[in-house]
C-alpha cells in the first residue's frame, strides 16, 4: 500500500509540474537570460530566441545593466540553446515572451503564427517607450494593453500576463524578499493560467500569493504600474537599480510598494512606513 501511495503521489506531482518541458524564451536581454537560467536549472530544455543569432553573438561589451556580453553569458550556460524567434517558437511547447515591448509584435511575427498556435505564452513584456530617455512612457495604455494586442493578433495562442511588475531576480526567486508578496495573472484561459501557476510555483511562488486578476484586459492595470515602478527607481528613496537586488534595499522597497495586496490606503501609516525604509 505504501508503494502504491508513493506511485500515486509521483503521478500527481508530475501532473502539477511537468519536468523536462521544451520551453522557448523570446528575448536575450537580462529578463530572458535570468528566466532561461532558472528554467534550465529546473530541468527544462530551453531555447532562447533572438532576431538574428549572429548579430546577437557579435555583441561586445557589457549590456546596459553591466552584465556580460551575450556571447560570454551563453558560454557559461551552453546547455541553453540559441535560435531565431522562428526556431525557438517551433521548438517550445511552452513559451515565455521576455522581449522589449517595442519589439514584441515584430518578434512574434517572425516567430510565426502557426508556431505559436495552441500553446501557452507567459507574457512578461511591458509597453515602455524609451525613445525620449528616462523615465519611459507607455506607448499603449488606458483602453488597451500590450498583452491584449498579442492576444488579438494571435487568437490561437493562450496568453497569460504575469511577472511584469517586478525585476527579473525576484521573478525567479521570490524568497529574495523577507516577507510575503504577490504576483498577478491576467488571461482568458483558465487552463493556461493554471499552467503558468505551475511554473510560478516551481520558481518558489506560493499559490496564496498569486492574484488572478481576470481576463486579459486586466493586464491594462498591471502594465500601468510600470511608470511608478521606474520613477521609484529614479528617486533617491531607492539608491540601486530595480534590476539588481544586490544593490541596497531598493528591490524590496519598490516591490512591496507596488505589489503587496495589503498596502493600506494612500496616506495611511503603513504607506508612510513603506516609503520611509
Amino acid at each position: 500500500m505504501a508503494i502504491f501511495n508513493f506511485i500515486i503521489l509521483c503521478v500527481l506531482c508530475a501532473s502539477v509540474f511537468k519536468l523536462g518541458m521544451k520551453i522557448a524564451v523570446f528575448g536575450t536581454g537580462v529578463v530572458g537570460q535570468v528566466i532561461s537560467e532558472k528554467l534550465a536549472e529546473l530541468g527544462h530544455e530551453v531555447m532562447i530566441g533572438t532576431r538574428n543569432v549572429q548579430s546577437t553573438l557579435a555583441r561586445s561589451g557589457p549590456d546596459n545593466f553591466g552584465r556580460l556580453p551575450f556571447s560570454e553569458w551563453h558560454k557559461r550556460f551552453s546547455n541553453i540553446k540559441l535560435g531565431t524567434y522562428t526556431e525557438a517558437a517551433a521548438f517550445g511547447e511552452f513559451m515565455v515572451n521576455a522581449t522589449n515591448g517595442t519589439g514584441t509584435l515584430a518578434a512574434l511575427e517572425q516567430a510565426g503564427k502557426s508556431n505559436l498556435a495552441n500553446k501557452v505564452m507567459l507574457d512578461i513584456s511591458n509597453p515602455l517607450d524609451f525613445s525620449k530617455g528616462m523615465p519611459p512612457t507607455l506607448f499603449i495604455c488606458n483602453t488597451d494593453s500590450l498583452a491584449e494586442q498579442i492576444q488579438r493578433n494571435y487568437p490561437e495562442t493562450r496568453v497569460v500576463k504575469s511577472l511584469n511588475t517586478m525585476n527579473a531576480f525576484v521573478m525567479v526567486n521570490p524568497g529574495i524578499l523577507p516577507e510575503d508578496h504577490h504576483v498577478f495573472l491576467s488571461g482568458n484561459d483558465d487552463q493556461a493560467k493554471a499552467r503558468v501557476k505551475e511554473i510560478l510555483q516551481s520558481f518558489g511562488w506560493k499559490e496564496q500569493n498569486m492574484i488572478d486578476m481576470g481576463d486579459i484586459s486586466t493586464a491594462r492595470g498591471t502594465e500601468q504600474l510600470l511608470p511608478i515602478w521606474v520613477r521609484l527607481d529614479k528617486s533617491h528613496l531607492l539608491p540601486g537599480s530595480p534590476l539588481d537586488p544586490l544593490k541596497g534595499k531598493s528591490t524590496r522597497i519598490e516591490f512591496q510598494c507596488i505589489t503587496r495586496a495589503a498596502v493600506p490606503p494612500l496616506g495611511g501609516q503603513g504607506a508612510v512606513k513603506q516609503f520611509s525604509k
